[in-house]
């Protein structure tokens, strides 16, 4: 496999990088957050076999644009910039695979340009209007995404990269690689996306200018209720894919799903993590060609 590296320079003033691989019908892959396109390393080689596999670093990540202001990581911006990515690679409509944050906003996108795709696949990314729901109602998610608001906080940059980004480590490539020992290789990868000027900053932006976190007090409990009410829905055939341990995300995030997402397609992974991608990268795959038919 042949990854070639490359730059879409959109018109909205973006410059995104990204990899490709292969030809064929376009499959793109979204990151969330600590990841960038390396992410789907496993998935570019499964899938350019018989895909245009494509995996992008997102705004504010690795080698992409990083913009400094907050008000730049709103959803309504990144979610043109994959409208316009798209555009770039000049392939729709096109399959979208996405996880955490990427898997959030492609909510959001497949809701708006339900034109731009043909098949959606989200792994361990919760629908707004039922994470808004959860994080209003479900103490189990309260607690879990606690941390949100440190993320949001001032001192999250100077915290998580302290000590060579162990913190970091720890909950990501230390996570995922249990005892099978870490690949020396993909942590020198995180070590030098996340050591980029600006890209740890640009990813924990998206949780400043995100409205859905823990409510500290009535004006954001009224901010979850203005999502939840909104009642996003997506009309496009989707895949769910869901690791049941995730310690972020619990499966309450699946329950009702299929209001607001039709048709639908749900898998859980019992013993699967919030890093399952990583963790089960075969079965990711075969889930994914499954489901692509």
């Amino acid at each position: 496999m042949t990854l070639d590296h490359a730059y879409a320079d959109l018109p909205n003033g973006m410059r995104l990088h990204y990899v490709a691989a292969g030809s064929g019908p376009l499959l793109v892959f979204v990151h969330g957050f600590p990841e960038f396109w390396y992410e789907w390393k496993e998935q570019l080689a499964e899938f350019s076999r018989d895909h245009r596999a494509v995996a992008l670093d997102m705004r504010g990540y690795n080698l992409s644009s990083k913009p400094e202001q907050v008000a730049d990581y709103r959803a309504g911006l990144l979610i043109e910039d994959l409208r316009l990515f798209v555009d770039h690679l000049g392939s729709k409509p096109c399959v979208m695979v996405a996880h955490d944050w990427g898997g959030a906003l492609v909510w959001g996108f497949a809701a708006a340009h339900p034109d731009y795709l043909r098949k959606l696949i989200i792994i361990n990314a919760p629908h707004p209007t039922v994470f808004a729901r959860e994080m209003r109602n479900n103490p189990a998610q309260q607690k879990a995404s606690a941390y949100m608001n440190f993320f949001r906080s001032d001192k999250a940059e100077r915290v998580l990269s302290d000590d060579g980004y162990r913190r970091m480590l720890a909950m990501t490539v230390e996570s995922w690689s249990g005892a099978s020992g870490v690949d020396e290789e993909q942590r020198a990868a995180y070590l030098t996306a996340w050591s980029q000027p600006g890209a740890l900053r640009g990813g924990l932006n998206y949780y400043r200018a995100s409205p859905l976190h823990p409510a500290e007090d009535e004006v954001q409990a009224q901010k979850l209720a203005e999502v939840e009410a909104r009642a996003l829905r997506v009309e496009v055939p989707t895949l769910v894919i869901w690791g049941e341990r995730d310690q972020a995300l619990p499966p309450g995030n699946l329950d009702g799903l299929e209001q607001y997402v039709t048709p639908l397609t749900i898998e859980r992974i019992a013993e699967g993590s919030h890093w399952v991608v990583h963790e089960q990268p075969e079965r990711i795959n075969r889930l994914i060609r499954d489901f692509l038919g």
